[in-house]
């Protein structure tokens, strides 16, 4: 192998090499030497050296330029290997014969995106690897969408078993209760039958609070069925209001009793959200959830969760970007546990069935999007967690997520 541009260690992995494979020395020299000042070239000097390249270094190639008449095996048969191989690398067939039966074969069996004739024109060679470069380069984009799709999705089934399976528990353990107490009327009350309490009204918060937690996981399974349907329908919107996903949660949050009064919201600094309502959904529900939890650690005299929208800059210099903020007035974040959030599961609350995945969650969401989480805490002054959005032009570049 042949090459004539070095190939730094930050490129492994990324599809950007042109190979060419011919079984004349003098043409892979040619062909280096005049195209290398464009692109990264790399030659073989048949099938079987091709292939082994290929095996070592295969996600580094994302185009093929191949003759068709070599020794042993051609061109085509190159091709045919290569497409079954490896499906990113667009695919040139160089012939100096290019009669009907060798397009046939190039085509059917190798899938090539242009028949290049020899002698090679220049111009006309030079615009063929720049489309196939660009082609594959748009392959490798989508291909690296789609695992990053997939990755994120079994992430959030996960994530979403975890939060749907919480209040599940809690409406278990309030049936449970319900069951112990159930007694029997009676005779002669007419078949009735009375539920014991400890106390007056506490069947009755338990059936309400049982009631929320049900409501809750039904919100969270609703909002992915939802969009689940959206994927399908052409007219599904585009866009979802930051306002609209805050009056959501505050709407559907399964707040224990007198919490929901501790919740205030700003939302005059409204706009438009990247991504899925599903997933930002999720992500404000856990921000919520943790304040809460905060709180009730340790309640203040005066306690506050509020979620304000507006605009900051992630550091300085930066230009400022839409966000969300849910702060709290709880005990705050020890300084050894704040500088781990959002990047290795990390909780204080491990007997309660936290998993310290919340935040960790939270921040693969938002940088699937283009954003970013930032959390502030000061002990004994409560925390802040600002979710940062991309600006309009960063949304219009992720768009196929």
């Amino acid at each position: 192998m042949n090459t004539v541009q070095a190939v730094s260690s930050t490129d492994a992995g990324s599809a950007h090499a042109v190979l060419m494979v011919d079984d004349e020395p003098q043409a892979c020299k040619w062909f280096a030497r005049l195209y290398g000042d464009e692109f990264v070239v790399w030659t073989a000097g048949g099938v079987d050296e091709a292939l082994a390249l290929l095996a070592a270094r295969g996600g580094q190639v994302a185009v093929l330029l191949t003759d068709y008449s070599m020794p042993g095996r051609n061109g085509v048969e190159l091709l045919g290997e290569v497409r079954r191989l490896y499906g990113h690398i667009a695919r040139l067939l160089v012939s100096a014969c290019a009669d009907k039966d060798v397009a046939m074969a190039a085509v059917n069996q190798g899938q090539v995106e242009k028949i290049l004739e020899k002698p090679l024109d220049e111009a006309a060679t030079r615009q063929a690897l720049r489309d196939a470069l660009a082609g594959a380069q748009r392959r490798a984009l989508d291909r690296a969408l789609i695992d990053q799709r997939a990755a994120t999705l079994r992430e959030t089934l996960g994530f979403l078993a975890h939060e749907v399976t919480t209040p599940l528990a809690t409406v278990r353990g309030y049936l449970t209760a319900m069951r112990e107490r159930h007694r029997d009327a009676p005779e002669g009350d007419g078949g009735m039958a009375f539920i014991e309490q400890n106390k007056p009204g506490d069947v009755l918060f338990m059936l309400e609070a049982a009631q929320r937690r049900a409501d809750y996981a039904q919100s969270l399974v609703s909002t992915f069925v939802q969009t689940a349907r959206d994927a399908y329908r052409s007219d599904a919107p585009v866009s979802l209001r930051a306002s609209d996903l805050v009056g959501a949660v505050r709407d559907e949050y399964p707040f224990e009793a007198g919490e929901a009064g501790w919740l205030c919201c700003d939302l005059s600094a409204d706009f438009n959200l990247p991504g899925r309502r599903d997933l930002l959904y999720l992500v404000l529900c856990t921000l919520v959830k943790n304040a809460l939890l905060a709180l009730r650690s340790a309640l203040p005299d005066d306690p506050r969760v509020h979620i304000g929208l507006g605009r900051a800059a992630l550091a300085p210099g930066l230009p400022e970007q839409a966000v969300i903020r849910v702060s709290d007035t709880g005990p705050g974040i020890a300084p050894h546990v704040l500088q781990r959030l959002t990047h290795e599961p990390v909780t204080t609350r491990a007997e309660a069935g936290g998993s310290g995945m919340g935040l960790v969650f939270c921040r693969r969401v938002m940088n699937s999007l283009g954003g970013a989480v930032h959390v502030q805490s000061q002990p004994g002054q409560g925390a802040t967690v600002t979710l940062f959005f991309p600006c309009p032009e960063q949304t219009r570049a992720l768009e196929p997520l």
